[in-house]
């Protein structure tokens, strides 16, 4: 990578690998990752000075007002990036059938966050069929495919059609590690996608130094690859392991 003369390395390369965490609302983070004596009120204030994007996975749940969009705009400073988690009701409900105006509301509430916005996740239920036809009508609904990350929980969905189909849309697959999935290094744009669930337990895994930097250097080959910018969510809050975990990988590749 070439560096411009008078350019910081470490705040350019924060710039390509945005890591960070699912969400930031944990109460057992208290004193792990969060300071005891402080305020839950300020914890994204705090979160966001160490962090400079965050996978909202509260979107996924419930829905919430606009007001609440425009709230995390203005408290997130310059350069941090949300990731919205597609709602249950699209995925999980709907399997993705009749879903366009959903997905255009839904899309209308992250535009809200204006240059806050970074990109959307779509998770694909793990009981729905395997079916082409039906996630390309629902990507295409999006008024941006480009800005989704695509979450396959089953293997057979990743076969050669699916990494075309989301391709030719521009739309990111989400490279998934967890107890069931090995993670992989594919890329299908020009942004690459790691989420990371833990390895011997869902959610409660600590990942050791040597993973992380099997990982970090999984992330450095995307760039090398064409990936213009890498985020990487950990997905393992018990303990406190995916703030810990985040800082580590962060120092690696930005340090």
């Amino acid at each position: 990578m070439m560096i411009v003369e008078g350019t910081n390395p470490s705040a350019l390369n924060r710039k390509i690998f945005l890591v960070g965490t699912s969400g930031w609302t944990y109460d057992h983070w208290r004193g792990r990752f969060y300071p005891q004596d402080w305020p839950q009120k300020r914890w994204f204030d705090y979160y966001a000075g160490k962090f400079s994007a965050v996978e909202v996975n509260a979107t996924f749940y419930r829905t919430f007002k606009d007001q609440t969009y425009q709230n995390w705009r203005e408290r997130a400073p310059q350069g941090f990036g949300y990731v919205l988690k597609t709602p249950q009701l699209i995925t999980h409900r709907k399997y993705l059938l009749g879903v366009e105006e959903d997905i255009r509301t839904f899309y209308h509430s992250c535009s809200l966050l204006e240059d806050k916005f970074a990109m959307i996740l779509l998770q694909i239920a793990p009981s729905m069929p395997y079916d082409p036809a039906r996630l390309r009508r629902a990507l295409s609904a999006f008024p941006d495919p480009g800005r989704v990350a695509v979450e396959f929980r089953r293997a057979d969905w990743l076969y050669q059609d699916t990494l075309d189909l989301l391709h030719n849309l521009g739309v990111t697959i989400c490279n998934v590690d967890s107890p069931q999935q090995k993670i992989t290094d594919y890329l299908t744009s020009n942004r690459a996608y790691l989420r990371l669930h833990g390895r011997g337990n869902w959610y409660a895994y600590n990942y050791s130094y040597d993973e992380l930097s099997e990982i970090a250097d999984l992330a450095r080959s995307l760039v090398h690859q064409g990936a213009s910018r890498v985020y990487i969510f950990f997905n393992n809050d018990y303990e406190g392991y995916a703030p810990a975990n985040a800082m580590t990988l962060q120092s690696m590749l930005t340090g």
